[in-house]
């Protein structure tokens, strides 16, 4: 029996790993969706570094995509992995094989992790994997925390569960990137008021916003909620999460706080009671979209999962998968496109795009626009949920607008701007004659920060080793 289960619980990982990333697996040029954009032949901008019109929500992902030569490739090995990590994660923290396989499936299957794919938001989804190894404390525990960091979200809830000073370390480099970017932007990282209410975690359908967020579901975009869990099926997740509850004696108490924490931000959120902290403290726009703050219960729910007796486990197990049960159906989204992209011979010069819209269509899919991944453009981040528009036009594309919609042109305007090209829709290019900006100081160094994070995680990989291979020479040794 003890053999069969050692080949079984592989292979149902496997299949776990399988199910939500196989159209990692398809070839093709790019990955797009929704807030997903990954193109072949990204760029280092100084948007991707956190100073450009937008506040600095993609940094440092974007700026790592930008650098690297096979940025889709890297994307790939990204999701696969993290999802291999999450399996092994759960496989630990069980404690006979259908615990083990229990904690495996929420920690891989969950509809936090398929509803932000749905939402574009794969780092985030990839942080989420990755949390309960960072939780485990083990070997690589920095490196995940180091690729889980590659989104703000993912880097405060992978710091939450460091637990040495290797992951303090990390924890500041790789968060210094956006805070301080977010620190010199205009506004300090607050948002909208309508923002905070638009983002607000949504009611799923049988079980309300509570109900969705016991199975740690409830995104804001009823558009990301897989089709099983709009027809009921996030009823399960009200069982599993009082399975869950009676294994909590067996969860690390730091985990169980934290896993409270995330819980209390969404409850807020859905009491509309964030709003002041979201619209007027620095920093606030961090939790305008409160539900993510589910990631942080995430290594709790596993181990509990993994505590259950048999019989509960298995309960676990199917209401687990049942939450989800077109999971492998639904991220069909994800496969690889082509993408239609702009190219402007810009060398490095910022360029406005006259009359084009924030968003693009991706397989009928709202799409963030391609271009500013390509090169530095005046970006708009004007955004309609529902018909509000919770993100206005950024004041820099305002003052571009106004001067390209004078006859003629203003083109000393635009130069004032440091806009070097104006692009139109039918295709004409006019030059302002602005020179480029060039990369901001600032970013580059807290990138290079960042940077220097993955090689302290992977020494402090590389030392950990070596004590343990130490460790059990000498026990050999002496015996």
């Amino acid at each position: 029996m003890r053999g069969a289960t050692k080949y079984l619980l592989p292979a149902y990982g496997t299949l776990l790993v399988i199910g939500l990333t196989w159209p990692f697996f398809l070839p093709g040029e790019a990955f797009a969706l929704r807030d997903m954009m990954v193109l072949p032949d990204m760029a280092l901008t100084r948007a991707s570094l956190g100073f450009g019109d937008l506040p600095a929500r993609n940094v440092p992902q974007d700026a790592l995509l930008g650098l690297i030569p096979f940025p889709v490739f890297f994307v790939r090995v990204l999701i696969i992995g993290a999802a291999c990590t999450a399996a092994f994660a759960g496989a630990r923290l069980g404690t006979h094989p259908l615990g083990k396989a229990a904690a495996m499936t929420v920690a891989v299957w969950n509809p936090f992790v398929i509803e932000r794919f749905l939402q574009g938001q794969w780092s985030l989804a990839v942080a989420a994997w990755l949390v309960p190894l960072v939780a485990l404390g083990g070997r690589a525990s920095p490196l995940a925390q180091w690729a889980a960091s590659l989104t703000p979200t993912g880097a405060l809830a992978a710091a939450c569960f460091v637990r040495n000073r290797a992951g303090v370390v990390v924890a500041v480099l790789a968060c210094a990137p956006w805070v301080v970017a977010g620190v010199l932007a205009t506004g300090g990282g607050t948002a909208t008021a309508e923002s905070a209410a638009a983002f607000a975690p949504r009611a799923e359908q049988y079980v309300g916003t509570l109900g969705a967020l016991m199975g740690l579901g409830g995104i804001w975009n009823s558009a990301a909620v897989p089709g099983s869990r709009a027809a009921g099926f996030a009823l399960f997740g009200i069982p599993l999460f009082f399975l869950l509850a009676l294994g909590w004696r067996s969860v690390p108490r730091r985990w169980l706080t934290l896993a409270g924490v995330g819980f209390a931000v969404a409850l807020a959120s859905w009491a509309g009671i964030t709003e002041p902290l979201v619209t007027h403290v620095p920093g606030g726009g961090l939790i305008r979209d409160a539900q993510k703050w589910l990631i942080l219960a995430i290594p709790a729910f596993v181990a509990a999962a993994g505590a259950l007796t048999p019989r509960r486990a298995a309960a676990a197990l199917a209401c687990a998968l049942l939450q989800v049960p077109d999971g492998t159906v639904v991220v069909e989204k994800l496969r690889p496109v082509a993408v239609d992209a702009p190219v402007v011979a810009h060398a490095g010069r910022d360029v406005y795009f006259a009359e084009r819209a924030p968003l693009t269509l991706v397989r009928g899919e709202p799409t963030v626009d391609p271009a500013p991944k390509r090169m530095n453009v005046v970006e708009s981040g004007a955004l309609l949920v529902d018909g509000v528009l919770v993100d206005p036009p950024s004041p820099r594309w305002l003052a571009a607008r106004e001067a390209v919609e004078q006859k003629p042109v203003d083109t000393a305007r635009l130069r004032k701007l440091e806009i070097g090209l104006v692009v139109y829709p039918d295709g004409r290019v006019l030059d302002t004659g602005a020179p480029a900006r060039g990369l901001p100081p600032a970013g580059l160094v807290l990138f290079a920060g960042y940077l220097a994070a993955l090689g302290y995680a992977l020494a402090a990989f590389r030392r950990s080793r070596s004590s343990a291979a130490k460790v059990s020479g000498s026990g050999t040794d002496t015996a």
